[in-house]
């Protein structure tokens, strides 16, 4: 069975599958510096020696000018390649995320909150990214240690066994320290991903927060969780500065232990001055504590990230099968669909069927699932129970391209995305002609507009100013430039002055071969158009039929303010 703390090893083990040419790399430069180090005090003190005893030493004394001379390069080697290994590193994880997100649809949003998952995409994925440096770092600052005390051995070997006997103390140390860095780290990071999902919905209503005076109000809310944050860093400091603190106490006693030792063999004539020299220094190198703690305290807030990513990718994805759409007119049917959303059952076994080329309109007080039916529709959610066919086939069974070329959208408030306004018509489109762009755009009523703009259909979308109907109008554009056999739209004409409405519902619905037609209505002037339209109360469908005859209905029309 796997484990939560399964997870982050997992994704922390691809991030090195993914960067493992440079990481092989990263750890030969590291290693070769560590080994470098480790060489440099024997040579110190061979040199020592001779010159103590008046030889010739000019070897010596240029070997040890070329370690260190090696020991710069390679340290500089080290920081280019972390570098890079991180930067590739928290590229892919941040590729990933965002193509599992997108995968995931609405439901990434509803579960972590957009701040908060922009907050892992960000600050975590550039956190995790920094683990194969850290990895490599932590096994060369192990490997001084080791090599140190190997040295020591070498040297004498009580000067071995007097460090050995206070190392397992130092080890329980360090120990106990990753153990707590890690839980004050998921803490922190945890309290930053609230107050990053608090500002995300302060920053989208930002007019209502302006409009209700609720400045200081709204500030508060989203502040609210720096105590518990300030709380989590000064814990964290903390756990690291006792650790350092404790190791720090221990490291010099036993540095002091190997020191003694080598005077009193210094004395018995067992060690000479440029081994007591050698000593002295792989003491040092033996209880780099200070590197360990930083190096552990590295891993641990690249694995905290890491497991915050992970939380991410946990969540399925929606899967596609492999069949193709037969040829059809695009007949749309809901067999006992079944939605919850929040523990609340939002639509309840709900049975409609949409004839191909039709158009239908779906009214209904707020709350009752209307829109979670149009993304049911097309299948940018999956229903708990039931399913939902196009032509006959079931839409969790078709390919996606397919799909996603038979079924399109326009929503209440569009995200235009492309770099102008030519591009965010054609968004999805593989290789849309200009004659189609500006045809989708005139039946939106939003060829006329902008062509108004500084560049026509040229000008960047950043320096278009439009109000809420021109947006809708390129949303519908580019719903109407993408084509296909199902057209739903969600509210997407809101935002439309009367007249503007009354002429795209009249190029939508002209008569002629077309695309079956959901519309989300909330006027009536819309549902009259429609050829049947469904009533939606209480997340079931309670009629089906033309609005003249459910408008006989008083309830029916209270849907609308009548």
């Amino acid at each position: 069975m796997t484990t939560r703390c399964d997870a982050p090893d997992r994704l922390s083990r691809a991030v090195l599958r993914h960067c493992g040419a440079r990481c092989a790399a990263l750890c030969a430069v590291t290693t070769a510096g560590t080994a470098a180090g480790l060489l440099l005090p024997a040579a110190l003190g061979r040199t020592l020696d001779l010159l103590l005893a008046r030889a010739p030493a000019a070897r010596w004394v240029a070997c040890c000018a070329g370690l260190v001379l090696l020991l710069a390069v390679l340290d500089g080697c080290a920081s280019v390649l972390t570098g890079t290994v991180d930067a590739r590193s928290t590229a892919w994880l941040r590729h990933r995320i965002t193509g599992h997100v997108l995968a995931l649809g609405p439901r990434a949003g509803a579960r972590f909150g957009t701040g908060d998952l922009m907050a892992r995409l960000i600050g975590s994925a550039a956190q995790a990214g920094t683990a194969p440096g850290a990895l490599a770092a932590l096994l060369a600052a192990l490997a001084g240690p080791v090599g140190g005390v190997v040295a020591l051995g070498l040297i004498d070997p009580w000067l071995a066994a007097v460090f050995l006997a206070g190392a397992p103390v130092l080890g329980l140390l360090l120990r106990a320290f990753a153990r707590d860095t890690s839980a004050c780290v998921e803490d922190y990071q945890r309290m930053q991903g609230r107050i990053a999902a608090a500002l995300a919905e302060a920053i989208g209503g930002f007019r209502t927060i302006r409009a209700a005076g609720a400045e200081d109000r709204e500030t508060a809310r989203i502040l609210a969780p720096l105590p518990g944050l300030s709380r989590a860093g000064h814990r964290m400091w903390r756990v690291q500065g006792r650790a350092a603190a404790q190791a720090g106490t221990v490291a010099p006693l036993l540095n002091l232990g190997v020191v003694a030792v080598a005077g009193l063999l210094l004395a018995r004539h067992r060690l000479s001055v440029g081994e007591v020299l050698a000593a002295s220094r792989y003491a040092v190198l033996a209880t780099g504590v200070g590197v360990l703690v930083g190096q552990l305290a590295a891993l641990a807030r690249a694995r905290a990230a890491t497991g915050r990513l992970d939380e991410v990718l946990a969540e399925p994805v929606p899967g596609y099968g492999t069949r193709r759409l037969p040829p059809g007119p695009g007949r749309l049917e809901l067999r006992g669909v079944t939605a919850r959303r929040g523990g609340r059952t939002v639509l309840d076994g709900v049975d409609l069927r949409v004839p191909g080329g039709s158009t239908l309109a779906v009214v209904g007080r707020s709350g009752t699932g209307k829109s979670l039916l149009a993304e049911l529709a097309g299948r940018l959610a999956d229903p708990d129970t039931g399913e939902v066919l196009l032509d006959g086939v079931p839409l969790r069974t078709l390919a996606h391209a397919d799909l996603r070329r038979a079924v399109s959208y326009a929503f209440e408030r569009p995200a235009l995305l492309g770099r102008t306004i030519e591009d965010t018509i054609a968004f999805g489109l593989t290789a849309p002609s200009p004659a189609r762009i500006r045809s989708a755009a005139r039946t939106a009523r939003a060829d006329a507009f902008v062509r108004r703009l500084p560049d026509g259909y040229a000008t960047p979308c950043a320096d278009a100013p439009r109000s809420g109907g021109e947006s809708q109008r390129l949303g519908l554009a580019r719903a109407f430039a993408h084509g296909g056999r199902l057209l739903i739209l969600d509210d997407a004409l809101s935002s439309l002055d009367t007249v503007t409405e009354h002429q795209i519902t009249e190029a939508l619905l002209a008569p002629g071969a077309g695309p079956t037609r959901l519309l989300i209505a909330h006027r009536t002037v819309t549902a009259a158009r429609a050829d049947a339209v469904a009533w939606l109360d209480g997340g079931r469908v309670r009629a089906v039929g033309p609005h003249t005859e459910l408008w006989r209905d008083a309830e029916y029309r209270a849907v609308f303010g009548a």
